[in-house]
């Protein structure tokens, strides 16, 4: 069984490569996870340790590549500032590769028990990628088990990591029980009986999250445009782009929902200081006593008459009052670029980038004396954001995007699936509205409930079930993230320190 690993070493870190890339989606392969890693281990545990630094770098270069092209199609840029934050992005991103190659080889090297270490590894690198102006917990190994919900009901208890866990470990099983002579199938079955476990269990919590969730309920007309962006700031098409929105708003407000959710940065106006859109807004709201929480960019005059620009939301109800959220976490070359505030040079690199200020407030918002809370695009796939909210009361969450900058690319459906893993997560219902993209509701099951497809136009009623129940994960965060992260810090260790005696 092992001949088909006495290959060359650049065809194994290729192959592994084009698997775990095709096993995220949009491709419902997330199978290939499961086995995808096998010729990068065989590299990693039969090379030297700079050889399979090297090897693991090719493997994340490829896997970026199919994942995170997407990076380079942004009509917001440039093409050339594109094209260069796609192949920043995939280097960066592969560096993470090159560090799994170097600690799970030496390792071995020193102790040759490279193998235990790597799904622990696995996790604590995955940990390091989360913190920072430039964290990128986007293309966690668990995004590739989204098409089968069973397989991420553990979410709730590890977090994401431990789904990367688990498929790691398999990886390993197997593994061992294709170099094993004569053991193969009982080593196989090991394999097997993990994923028959993860799997029943799954499936039997989905079952009893359902049966919870019947309680309450607030019901959310969720809008999707489908404008052109490109287009939005055009003086020729403002007026398109309000009348659009207007008539979509009377569409959502026949539905008699609680309340009317639009996208990301849905009119072509600084909202809350444009007294002329704000009026006809509030006035809407008012006559039909629906309350709207709608994206919108904003300016506030900061120190020494500096203006600041956010990426927000504004929460408007009947009665007048609005409310503000703005974004906290931002799309690193995007929408800020990283470090700027510490080395204000940078602040003159233009990557077509949009200079926003991240805010610092987690803001929660009521409807129908219900707790609330917005994400905004990219903040969905950070999971500590999502988590905060929701131990500080949000009992549903709502998601704000526009995800027709890079067309019609993987980039839109990784996103959509993500926030299947917030909603396992937190055991939370998560409703979306994108500008276009696949606006939803998501249940606390990662069920899809209801969904609007890519470039299309619609509006439609979602009932968001309404239930008080934290899961281990909202209360405990990155715990299990945070004892492979010390356990491999310690084995590295102690590796090091026996190979010196």
């Amino acid at each position: 069984m092992s001949n088909f690993l006495d290959i060359s070493k650049w065809k194994l870190s290729v192959l592994s490569g084009i698997l775990i890339g095709l096993s995220y989606p949009p491709s419902p392969l997330g199978l290939l996870a499961w086995f995808g890693l096998i010729p990068l281990i065989h590299i990693l545990l039969n090379t030297s340790i700079v050889n399979s630094m090297k090897w693991s770098f090719i493997t994340g270069i490829i896997v970026n590549v199919i994942t995170v092209y997407w990076f380079g199609l942004n009509s917001g840029a440039g093409l050339v500032p594109a094209i260069i934050s796609m192949i920043a992005a995939i280097l960066y991103l592969s560096i993470f590769w090159m560090l799994l190659g170097f600690l799970s080889s030496w390792y071995h090297k020193m102790t040759g028990y490279g193998l235990s270490l790597l799904p622990l590894l696995w996790v604590s690198i995955e940990y390091l990628r989360s913190f920072g102006p430039l964290s990128f917990p986007w293309i966690n190994l668990a995004l590739t088990q989204t098409f089968s919900l069973p397989l991420i009901q553990i979410a709730d208890v590890t977090g994401s990591m431990g789904i990367s866990f688990w498929i790691v470990v398999l990886n390993v099983i197997i593994y061992i029980a294709i170099n094993s002579k004569g053991a193969e199938k009982n080593i196989l079955s090991i394999g097997a009986l993990l994923l028959l476990v993860i799997f029943l269990l799954g499936f039997f919590r989905i079952s009893s999250i359902q049966n919870r969730y019947t309680e309450n309920e607030v019901r959310v007309a969720i809008v999707q445009p489908n404008i052109d962006p490109n287009l939005k700031w055009e003086q020729n098409f403002r007026d398109r782009i309000f009348n659009t929105m207007d008539s979509l708003h009377n569409v959502a407000i026949k539905l008699d929902p609680d309340f009317i959710l639009w996208p990301e940065a849905a009119l072509p106006t600084y909202l809350r200081i444009n007294y002329s859109n704000r009026r006809s807004i509030l006035q809407k709201v008012k006559i039909s006593n629906i309350p709207l929480l709608t994206g919108t960019p904003d300016r506030i005059k900061g120190r020494d008459n500096q203006i600041d620009y956010y990426n927000a939301a504004m929460f408007i109800k009947p009665d007048g009052s609005t409310k503000m959220y703005y974004k906290i976490h931002l799309v690193p070359f995007a929408e800020s670029i990283p470090f700027s505030n510490y080395f204000p040079f940078l602040k003159k690199l233009n990557f077509g980038q949009a200079n926003f200020t991240a805010g610092s407030e987690y803001t929660i918002f009521n409807v129908d004396n219900f707790a609330f809370a917005n994400l905004i695009c990219y903040e969905s796939s950070i999971p500590k954001i999502a988590r905060k909210f929701v131990n500080l009361g949000a009992k549903f969450i709502t998601i704000e995007t526009n995800d027709s900058w890079c067309g019609h690319s993987s980039g839109v459906y990784q996103h959509f699936q993500i926030a299947k893993i917030r909603a396992v997560e937190n055991r939370i219902p998560i409703a979306r509205s994108a500008n276009t993209g696949v606006s939803a509701l998501i249940l606390p099951t990662g069920k899809v409930n209801k969904k609007i497809p890519f470039n299309k136009q619609e509006v439609f009623l979602a009932s968001i079930p309404i239930k008080n129940i934290p899961s281990f994960y909202t209360k405990y965060g990155d715990w299990f993230a945070l004892i492979c992260t010390l356990i491999s810090v310690i084995t590295l260790f102690f590796g090091w320190f026996q190979k010196r005696s």
